[in-house]
Formats: structure tokens, sequence, C-alpha cells
């Protein structure tokens, strides 16, 4: 019984998932987590185009933005991949998304290339019309990352069938979020006490 309550409060241990976690409304300035990569320097990504300005048509400054961003789109290389690596354990991933289109997809894949998640841009905001001023389409957000894709997450792969996929202020988390830190403690215990009672069951004493 302890072990399964143990399980219970682990589902990182049990469960693997990305999540959908918050979608915030852009501000300007940007007023998200400070970005592991925001492309002022390099960045490990392959694929698209990192660049500044807007392009009329072509390509959009996220809302809240300044200086480089990374853009995916017939235009500017129809996909791209962000090299996540050298982090290791994963526990979310943020990023300001700009000018949401439905025709935006972002995938979540392993060392090996297989995908463990995908979104496209209306799972974001419905409708994603690409609107370049809308806070709600411009928004921070963030995905949460359990179980073994924590240790499995590698790289995040954006692409875009149409002009164009703009990203900026990627936040990678390594720290799990402190209800998860609650959880697993809470697990650790109840594994530690349930060892504890079979040692001290196992022990007989004799008069």
């Amino acid at each position: 019984m302890l072990v399964s309550a143990a399980a219970l409060a682990l589902p990182a241990a049990a469960n693997a998932a990305i999540t959908l976690g918050t979608v915030t409304p852009g501000t300007n300035p940007y007023s998200g987590p400070t970005p592991t990569y925001n492309f002022e320097t390099a960045a490990p990504v392959t694929g698209g185009l990192v660049t500044s300005g807007s392009l009329d048509g072509i390509r959009a400054q996220p809302f809240g933005s300044t200086g480089n961003y990374w853009t995916v789109g017939p235009a500017d290389g129809p996909s791209g991949v962000l090299d996540l690596s050298s982090i290791g354990d994963i526990f979310n991933v943020s990023f300001l998304w700009g000018s949401v289109d439905s025709y935006n997809t972002l995938e979540f894949l392993d060392g090996g290339g297989n995908v463990l998640a995908s979104f496209t841009g209306s799972n974001i905001f419905n409708p994603a019309n690409g609107s370049q001023t809308d806070p709600n389409l411009n928004p921070l957000v963030r995905f949460d990352v359990t179980g073994s894709d924590v240790g499995a997450l590698a790289s995040l792969r954006l692409s875009s069938t149409g002009n164009a996929f703009e990203a900026d202020n990627f936040t990678i988390n390594a720290v799990p979020e402190p209800a998860t830190w609650a959880l697993m403690m809470l697990g650790f215990g109840a594994v530690g006490f349930g060892m504890r009672r079979r040692r001290q069951v196992g022990v007989l004493k004799f008069a």
C-alpha cells in the first residue's frame, strides 16, 4: 500500500507527458523570465533564420521582442531545430510565440528525432489568425515536461507551411516547479517509511 502511495505521489516517474502549461498575453516590453536563448548571441539552432525587424508578408518581429528573433516559413526555411541536448533534464520550456498562425507547428523531440509531443498555433489561441499586435496572439507560452520525457527531451522543431512562425526569448528550466518538488519529496518519504517499516517487521525479538 505504501509503495502505491509513493507511486501516486510521483507522477513524474510514471506518466511521461509534455503539456501546455500557461498561455500569457504578451507585453511590450517583454516581461517574462530571463531567457536562456534570446538570439543576441549564438544559439544552437539549425534551419530557419535569425534576424531582426519585420518584412511585410514574410515575417514580423514578435510583439515585445527587441533585437534578434528566430523565424521559420517558406521564405526563411520551412523548419528549424533548437538543440537542447546540452541542458540535461528539462522540466519546462517557455518562449515568446509571435503572431500565432494555425499553420505554425511546434514539436518536442527526443535524441533520436522521435516526436514526443506536437502543438499547432490553434492549440495556443483560436482563431490563430496571425495578428501582429494582439497580445493574445503574441503570448508567452509555457510547456511542462514530466516523467521520462524530462530526460528524453533533446530539441524543439519549429515548422510552418506559411509565412511565418516567429519566436524569441526561450527559457529552458532544468529545475522542477515547487509543486513538483513537494510531490517528489512526499514520494521519497513514503518509500523511505515503507522500507524502514519492513526492516522493523523483519526483526523478531525472543524473550
